[in-house]
């Protein structure tokens, strides 16, 4: 075993290993339905492997290193068999490689393959974050019953769409992803991903974005042409939109996400479905976490190894509750029934003259004001991001509050506990200058200190914005717990480059605007217009429990 995947194991605190000596069959070929052959590994112990339930994990990041490696030994070593398999077009496997289009064929045909073969027991699971789990959601209403279990990480069932929206274009993830897959059959691929990290961002900086990815790459990428062209609604996506077959699925699922997780309301609504479909065994574990955080991958390879690993012994898995989430603020898990969690009831506090906030009807009041300029965009600060060298998850919002273009508004001292479960949305009386421009709202927990840190935000891009508009605004969902002695603060602006595409003011096509138009900005709080933050708010408990 190599120095990454003891340092990877000791940081997951799985059991002890059943045993440490592997055998690994490299190469094997499965024949998918149009003649094409995708290559996968089979790892094993020496001795009792046959039999054994096995782990399908199906990567397009390759069968070996830190993609692959770290995650087949520690469940082969603790009561599994594991087929780690190349998606079609990626490291040896057939054919080109189309992200997300073909996983729902290749993934079935695998999984019968897999069942006709003499090592092969009476059982299996589907195992894996992020692609790995898209493509268990594939294929998920229609396993075999030897699959017991799916445990999906960071995922969900319509993976790139959520970034897609015509109201709202993610562009950092999407982008970063394209360019990584493209050059990451390169030699020495993961150092150079690191060493071109700064121009990977100054090219989301290039006006037209269609010509982003050369100036990345050197050349132009189909995947990145695409997103850039097709909104999530787009015909060019429908075979990858597996939303419709969730509330279908029938087999086990335990699901792992985060907090500041790029795919979290995907997820949520995914579990949501398949609860209220009535599924009579799903879980959902939500901790404190981005897209690549380590406690992702230690949650998840628990899991498979409580959950998955009991269910394909014909076991019942340890007892716990469906739903269990890291309450931020509270730093503390706790168990709940259901997502989203009962006892909680939406609460809106409004956006005050004078920079306050409160449950309070605002008072008359003129307009707040801001200018938006696209060639200086509001930049994106910690939150949901997935890009190397950037920091995501809970950061010092100070500097981002110190620009003239973040109008800020804050409670006064708490003076006992608000807890926030749910569902998070604002609504903002909005006026820009020009017809198109995006409202970007975050919600911030400031200490006793005045430090200000990011608990959820969200955005929306508007059309017919010249015109006083109420601009719904969808934030993440959280767990958070406001102390006692801190203030709530929401934060109003107009982006949060480059996590989300800055808006030019044009109303150009994404792909091919070059020109950008500064925007003056106002922001209403006044009885006609309330602007509000809603927040799920904990009941009291005697009113809770009647």
């Amino acid at each position: 075993m190599n120095l990454n995947s003891h340092l990877v194991q000791r940081m997951l605190r799985l059991p002890p290993p059943l045993t440490r000596d592997l055998t690994i069959e490299r190469g094997l070929r499965v024949p998918m339905r149009d003649g094409a052959v995708l290559l996968a590994d089979r790892w094993a112990p020496k001795t009792g492997g046959d039999g054994l339930p096995t782990a399908l994990i199906r990567i397009p990041y390759g069968r070996a290193g830190l993609a692959a490696g770290p995650m087949a030994r520690p469940l082969a070593e603790r009561g599994f068999q594991v087929l780690i398999q190349s998606t079609r077009g990626t490291f040896g496997s057939d054919g080109p490689f189309d992200p997300l289009r073909r996983e729902r064929e290749d993934g079935l045909d695998t999984l019968e393959w897999v069942i006709g073969q003499p090592w092969f027991g009476e059982s299996m699971i589907l195992y894996g974050s992020s692609y790995l789990g898209f493509v268990q959601w594939a294929v998920a209403d229609a396993v075999p019953p030897q699959v017991k279990a799916m445990i999906p990480g960071v995922s969900e069932s319509a993976l790139t769409l959520d970034f897609l929206r015509g109201d709202g274009f993610s562009l950092e993830t999407p982008f970063v992803w394209g360019v990584q897959v493209a050059g990451q059959e390169r030699p020495l691929a993961m150092p150079r991903q690191l060493l071109k990290a700064k121009k990977v961002q100054r090219a989301l900086r290039t006006l037209p974005l269609n010509q982003a990815d050369t100036a990345a790459l050197g050349r132009r990428d189909d995947y990145i042409q695409s997103i850039l062209a097709h909104d999530a609604g787009s015909p060019f996506w429908q075979g990858l939109d597996h939303r419709h077959r969730v509330a279908g699925i029938q087999v086990p699922v335990s699901s792992v996400g985060g907090w500041y997780d790029i795919f979290l309301p995907g997820q949520l609504r995914d579990h949501r479905a398949l609860q209220d479909a009535g599924h009579s065994l799903v879980r959902l574990t939500v901790g404190p976490w981005a897209h690549i955080s380590m406690g992702v991958g230690q949650t998840a390879a628990a899991e498979a190894l409580d959950f998955g690993l009991a269910l394909a012994r014909g076991e019942e898995p340890a007892e716990r509750a469906p739903v269990r989430l890291y309450v931020m603020g509270e730093e503390k898990w706790r168990d709940f029934p259901s997502w989203p969690p009962p006892g909680y009831e939406p609460r809106r506090f409004h956006l005050q003259p004078g920079g306050a906030l409160s449950t309070e009807t605002p008072a008359d009041s003129p307009p707040d004001g801001y200018r938006y300029d696209p060639a200086d965009p509001t930049p994106a600060l910690g939150g949901v991001r997935m890009a190397f060298g950037e920091k995501a998850g809970r950061v010092d919002n100070a500097a981002l509050e110190a620009r003239p273009d973040v109008l800020t508004y804050t409670t006064s001292v708490l003076d006992e506990d608000v807890e926030v479960i749910g569902e998070v949305s604002a609504e903002i009386f909005f006026r820009s200058s020009l017809p198109h421009a995006d409202v970007f709202v975050r919600l911030c927990d400031v200490d006793a200190d005045g430090r200000s840190t990011n608990v959820c935000d969200g955005l929306v891009s508007l059309t017919g914005a010249d015109e006083l508009t109420p601009a719904t605004v969808a934030l993440w969902p959280t767990a958070y717990r406001f102390a006692r002695g801190h203030r709530i603060r929401v934060q109003v602006s107009s982006g949060a480059f480059p996590r989300y595409n800055r808006n030019p003011g044009t109303g150009e096509p994404r792909a091919t605007a070059a020109t950008l138009h500064t925007a003056d900005q106002q922001v209403f709080h006044d009885p006609r217009h309330p602007s509000a933050v809603l927040l799920p708010i904990r009941r009291p408990r005697r009113q809770a429990s009647s």
